[in-house]
């Protein structure tokens, strides 16, 4: 054997070598990826959503008409989600408002989500007044209450805080949580909005979680 053909010989055999290492880590690669999922939503986040994604699970309510729900029940849709009581005196009516508002702006790009009402005062928010108070804040908004421990559960699932403040009588005021959460379907809880986000920004950044669903 001429020393020139070893020699290329031997180049063949290392090109061979390096080409099979970087297969192997390509696939490697490829593989810790898909472990790891890739964010279909990246785009569309604004908050720190990705890093809770443990938020949501299932629970079993009461809605408005005194109908026992659970999660499936209500998540059939594109659902925008906020924990709160009747009677809050300023920030829950401002909140559900501009909910309610970024709803509506989606409908007219036909884009149909369901705004979903749940109660942190059991206690005062019955199916009665719950239905009234959806009733006048939006057509297609549903509301749920329950007993204090499935109220209870359902807000360690979505991580909210609440407390209701003593008091003598049925005035109290409850402290609690303002965060707002979008849920799709398949997906769960995908997510949240601060107090800060306008109805506007709400139904962008919702129509942008659902184009990519």
């Amino acid at each position: 054997m001429s020393r020139s053909l070893g020699l290329l010989i031997s180049l063949f055999a290392v090109a061979l070598l390096l080409l099979g290492l970087s297969i192997f880590w390509f696939l490697k690669s490829g593989q810790s990826n898909l472990g790891q999922g890739v964010d279909r939503f990246a785009e569309c986040r604004t908050s720190t959503a990705l890093g809770n994604s443990n938020i949501g699970g299932e629970f079993e309510l009461i809605n408005q008409d005194g109908q026992t729900v659970t999660d499936k029940d209500i998540f059939k849709e594109p659902t925008i989600l906020y924990f709160g009581y009747t009677f809050c005196p300023d920030i829950c009516p401002l909140d559900i408002y501009r909910n309610a508002e970024a709803v509506d702006l989606l409908d007219k790009n036909e884009i149909s989500v369901t705004p979903v009402f749940v109660s942190i005062d059991p206690e005062r928010d019955t199916p009665e007044v719950i239905g009234d108070f959806v009733k006048y804040h939006h057509p297609k908004m549903i509301g749920l209450t329950g007993s204090k421990d499935q109220i209870g559960h359902v807000s360690k699932v979505y991580k909210t805080y609440y407390k209701a403040q003593r008091s003598n009588d049925d005035l109290y005021l409850v402290d609690h949580s303002t965060l707002t959460y979008l849920i799709l379907p398949e997906y769960g809880f995908v997510e949240f909005f601060r107090r800060d986000k306008s109805a506007d920004e709400i139904a962008d950044i919702t129509a942008c979680f659902i184009k990519h669903s």
